[in-house]
């Protein structure tokens, strides 16, 4: 049974653990307690507060004390960016960081929620993304996070859309090198250019990357974007599906929350650190059944 509070761990154990404000909702203990468990890996993991003035002197702080690594989330993404002394490609794509580590007295800065994105997609949904036409609603931090990866996976198309045009078009231009050298086609635009998404322009994949089901809102896309050969994919999850995957749901699509994401970006960060890639599957299957026993909430990502 995986559980959220701090796993008992030999005095030997190597420190790590998750940054924010708040932090306390943090699942990432219970999925690395998990991790742990399961390669032998001698891994303390804890949820570390910091305040929202003082994220660069805790993270300075509990390298100084001896830490081996950390997950960093909101609202720390960016100052973590700043903070780290070298960037890995995905956190240079991305403008963000979420995981960190000490490597030749330096500090290291890696984005792994793409990455998390596209594994779970591919291997726990068992959809290859390599020549699909993939359709990225929303044009903010997840958003940019995704792209790389994405394009890395050689679909035929992205198209990102977002309430701002401009804005869609700004986070193109930081993957067009790379889209050019995979052969993917770029698009973006706003939400009123969706309805000529039909036809053999229609996608095979969308993803919700907007904020809008923390609020219980839709995204303003046409029903007909959302067939039954579509997967529909929100990045949120909650103990019930999100406004997004129950419209995309009604409409006939093949729907899945974030949840996966969330497990396999926390397994890349392991991999980072340890150098040992866990099984996923396993710490997923657990997730779910306690997400679900648990009443109904807001969606999180």
């Amino acid at each position: 049974m995986m559980s959220t509070e701090t796993t008992q761990t030999p005095a030997t154990a190597d420190r790590y653990v998750v940054v924010g404000n708040p932090i306390a909702h943090s699942r990432s203990p219970a999925i690395h307690a998990a991790f742990a468990r399961q390669t032998g890996e001698a891994v303390s993991y804890e949820r570390l507060l910091a305040p929202l003035d003082g994220f660069a002197d805790t993270v300075r702080a509990f390298f100084a004390g001896g830490g081996h690594g950390l997950n960093v989330t909101v609202p720390f993404k960016l100052e973590a960016y700043d903070l780290a002394d070298r960037l890995t490609p995905r956190a240079e794509s991305a403008g963000a960081v979420n995981t960190m580590w000490i490597e030749d007295g330096l500090i290291h800065g890696d984005n792994t929620d793409g990455i998390g994105l596209v594994r779970d997609i591919e291997i726990n949904l068992d959809t290859l993304l390599e020549g699909r036409r993939i359709l990225l609603l929303g044009a903010g931090g997840a958003a940019r996070g995704a792209m790389l990866p994405l394009v890395m996976c050689r679909p035929d198309r992205i198209v990102v859309a977002n309430r701002t045009a401009e804005r869609a078009s700004f986070i193109l231009e930081d993957v067009a090198q790379q889209a050019d050298e995979y052969g993917v086609e770029l698009w973006g635009g706003g939400f009123d250019a969706l309805a000529a998404l039909t036809g053999d322009d229609a996608c095979d994949v969308v993803i919700n990357a907007t904020s809008s089901s923390l609020q219980g809102e839709l995204p303003p896309l046409p029903a007909e974007l959302l067939g039954k050969d579509v997967l529909a994919y929100d990045m949120m999850y909650g103990a019930e599906p999100t406004v997004f995957l129950k419209f995309a749901a009604q409409s006939g699509a093949r729907t899945s929350d974030g949840l996966g994401m969330l497990v396999e970006q926390a397994a890349e960060a392991f991999y980072n650190w340890r150098g040992v890639r866990p099984a996923t599957a396993p710490v997923l299957a657990q997730l779910r059944a306690e997400l679900q026993a648990e009443p109904a909430g807001k969606p999180a990502r």
